[in-house]
């Protein structure tokens, strides 16, 4: 196995092994009657990987794959982002509380060991030779959201990521006001979702205020969808592009599970 891949493969190894555990403790476990337990996820592919947070960005295509496993409260969302040669760009890995989760107000919270993946140039005896290069983060998040009324919300994110190895950010703000208006009906069984967003980040000694939207475009009944992301720069001292966006064809699935 090519050097290049061979803590990819251990994280992977790792994070099926946490699946395993965790389908076996909740089957294991039982609330009162019945527990139910919940696997959905999506794939997709995008002309562009971008994030919010410039560390993370790829700036060429790349494919996401999400999961999310658990029960009503807890649940495992590993992220794993790689560009289209087959090496890893980034992996997150997620654990998810529901603190409230009513119809009206939902408060939600979570951490994350997340690796960053970068392969600089370097020159070994003569000869340019591209090594890999891993930088952990550990981040925390919590979000808050409101219904407004059927298919509107509103809500905070907060997250705060530490850098873990020399040549990190050491300590990332992002902070955003955000809205999901979704199901808004087209024709012939087509709906939008659309989820503007303002936002502030903080990159240790640099910050700036930044605007982005994401319409997705979906149709009942189909686990496909294409969707659009557009970032753009209000006023920064971050070294970022003033204006990035993206397409994606994506891929849903979502599977619940109830032990009688």
């Amino acid at each position: 196995m090519p050097a290049i891949l061979k803590n990819t493969w251990k994280v992977l190894y790792i994070t099926i092994l946490c699946v395993g555990m965790m389908i076996h403790s909740f089957a294991q476990n039982s609330d009162s009657a019945k527990n139910v337990f919940h696997l959905f996820g999506t794939a997709l592919i995008t002309n562009n990987g971008i994030s919010f947070i410039p560390t993370f960005s790829l700036g060429k295509p790349a494919t996401i794959v999400s999961l999310s496993m658990g029960n009503k409260r807890l649940s495992f969302e590993p992220e794993f982002r790689f560009s289209f040669e087959g090496k890893p760009w980034a992996i997150l890995l997620w654990g998810r509380y529901k603190i409230t989760d009513n119809n009206r107000f939902k408060l939600h919270a979570g951490s994350h060991l997340g690796l960053s993946y970068s392969y600089p140039n370097v020159i070994i005896n003569g000869v340019a030779t591209d090594i890999l290069q891993v930088k952990r983060y550990w981040a925390s998040d919590i979000v808050p959201n409101y219904s407004v009324k059927k298919n509107w919300t509103i809500g905070i994110y907060y997250l705060y990521s530490h850098g873990l190895d020399i040549g990190t950010v050491k300590n990332t703000h992002f902070l955003t006001l955000n809205t999901n208006i979704s199901n808004i009906e087209m024709a012939d069984g087509f709906f939008v979702n659309f989820r503007p967003q303002v936002y502030y980040l903080q990159m240790d000694n640099t910050d700036g205020y930044f605007t982005s939207a994401t319409v997705s475009l979906l149709k009942n009944n189909l686990p496909f969808s294409i969707a659009a992301t557009f970032n753009k720069k209000i006023n920064t001292n971050i070294v970022t592009k003033d204006f990035v966006w993206n397409v994606s064809l994506n891929y849903s699935f979502n599977h619940n599970y109830i032990r009688k």
